[in-house]
């Protein structure tokens, strides 16, 4: 077992002349930089998408989209100092109002955006429109210009997930604004999708980048595969029926530092508890039910955002038909070689 600390008391005078030199005797400190299991980094919580949505429409009659850049609220864990919703990801609710823009710009960081609530809209990704509907997921990465639209007659609202805190830690922090509100259109709404993700890809087409060509996956699709997968299969005991959103290159995530789930939980279904060492964001998007998260048990409904921190035993339960949208820092560990996942983890 790796000491916490190893305290010689006769070094005293010979720590100080250390800490002169901007030193530190690893031998009292190993216990924080080296562990036999991870410690969770911030604590399981809900927010409530009701609770959250009357602040976030006041915020839209009291700023506009122009003003603010982006009129997000960002989604902070609890226990975490810094902006977060855990110590490598970010989480907010953005809202554009009918007729607004949001403007156009770019930045390292990537992103994801998954529709709560949509009458009309679409985030433009490097000139291509992608049509945002409930259910959507959008991704923007790293260093794509984007901006937002709502066509509709009603809010449209999304969940956002960054890689912030990640490219923050690296110290690769890089953002510019285009020179338009919005960007040019370059090819037809949604090209990406019949282009890449219809099983198909273009003739000696090449992509060359760390990501998805595939911008945009609409939930009625992502749902009809979701729901065929669980009529022909036993649901798994931890996970119940779950797909990966992929890259149609090479079956990998569709951003480098972030993957992405669809999950189907029959009504009554009760999985196996189980950890891993991704920190995982959940919206429901159909259903509600329980997590056991650790020792935190919290209940859901259409909606709502709750993450469960790096190695923190999940238990979920479905009262009805249940379909998650989750999100997680897994593509980044897979990549750096650190995912591990823990079977019967006990809460």
């Amino acid at each position: 077992m790796y000491p916490k600390t190893l305290k010689h008391p006769a070094l005293a005078p010979a720590y100080e002349k250390i800490a002169e030199l901007s030193a530190l005797p690893l031998w009292e400190i190993l216990g924080d930089v080296v562990a036999e299991a991870p410690t969770p980094l911030g604590v399981p919580h809900i927010w409530r998408y009701q609770e959250m949505r009357a602040p976030l429409l006041d915020a839209g009659q009291r700023i506009s989209a122009a003003e603010a850049e982006r009129r997000v609220l960002a989604l902070k864990n609890p226990a975490l100092q810094r902006p977060g919703i855990s110590q490598t990801l970010f989480a907010g609710l953005q809202l554009v109002m009918p007729g607004e823009v949001a403007p156009a710009h770019r930045h390292t960081a990537g992103a994801l955006r998954f529709v709560l609530e949509s009458s009309g809209g679409y985030t433009a990704v490097e000139g291509e429109r992608c049509v945002m509907r409930r259910g959507d997921l959008v991704t923007t990465p790293s260093w794509t210009w984007h901006d937002h639209e709502n066509t509709g007659d009603g809010p449209l609202i999304w969940l956002d997930g960054l890689d912030v805190p990640m490219v923050n830690f690296f110290g690769a922090v890089f953002g510019e604004e285009h020179p338009g509100d919005q960007q040019p259109i370059l090819r037809p709404d949604d090209a990406s999708v019949p282009r890449w993700g219809s099983g198909l890809r273009p003739y000696g087409a090449a992509h060359g980048k760390p990501w998805s060509p595939l911008l945009s996956y609409p939930y009625d699709r992502a749902r009809a595969a979701l729901m065929a997968a669980s009529a022909g299969d036993a649901p798994n005991p931890r996970h119940g029926f779950k797909m990966t959103y992929a890259n149609p290159l090479d079956g990998g995530h569709i951003l480098p530092t972030i993957a992405a789930f669809l999950q189907h939980l029959p009504a009554g279904f009760e999985t196996t508890p189980w950890r891993t060492t991704e920190a995982l964001v959940f919206v429901a998007v159909e259903g509600e039910g329980t997590a056991q998260i650790g020792d935190t048990s919290i209940d859901f409904g259409e909606n709502d955002v709750f993450v469960a921190p790096n190695w923190s035993p999940i238990r979920l339960r479905a009262g009805r038909d249940t379909v998650l949208f989750s999100f997680s820092d897994r593509a980044a560990q897979e990549r750096l070689g650190l995912w591990r996942e823990e079977a019967d983890a006990t809460p």
